[in-house]
C-alpha cells in the first residue's frame, strides 16, 4: 500500500466522520414546524397557543409563554409538553383583549440541548 492510498482512505473516512457529525449536530436541536397561532396572524382571541416542533421535547426544561403589548405575561396556566406527541407543547389561555401578544418558546430537547425564540401575533 503507497502513500496516496492511506491519503484516499484517510480523507474518505475524514469526510464521513465530518459529515456523521454534521448530522448529528444539525439532529440535536429542535425547532417550531407550525405554530398555532401563527407568526404575524391576526386572529379572534385563541383559547391557547400550539407549538409543534419537529423531535421531541424534554418537559422540565421547556416553557411557553404569552405576553402582551407591555411585556406582561398572560398566560396563567404552566406550558405542557403533550405526553402522546412529545414535539408538541400548548398553554392554555385566559380570555384575551385587542392586541399584540408575543410567544416566548424555550425548547430542550430530548438530548438536553436547548433553543429558545419568540414571535408575535394580533387579536382583532
Amino acid at each position: 500500500m503507497n502513500f496516496r492510498h492511506i491519503l484516499r482512505k484517510v480523507d474518505a473516512g475524514g469526510a464521513c466522520a465530518l459529515g456523521l457529525m454534521w448530522a448529528v449536530a444539525a439532529s440535536a436541536h429542535v425547532f417550531p414546524r407550525t405554530q398555532v397561532p401563527a407568526a404575524g396572524a391576526s386572529v379572534s382571541p385563541p383559547s391557547e397557543v400550539r407549538i409543534n416542533f419537529d423531535g421531541p421535547l424534554e418537559p422540565a426544561f421547556s416553557s411557553l409563554t404569552v405576553t402582551d403589548a407591555s411585556g406582561k405575561q398572560v398566560n396563567v396556566a404552566k406550558a405542557a409538553v403533550d405526553a402522546q406527541h412529545q414535539e408538541t407543547m400548548a398553554v392554555a389561555l385566559p380570555p384575551l383583549q385587542s392586541g399584540h401578544y408575543t410567544v416566548h418558546w424555550v425548547a430542550v430537547a430530548s438530548d438536553g440541548h436547548r433553543t429558545h425564540g419568540d414571535y408575535g401575533f394580533d387579536i382583532k
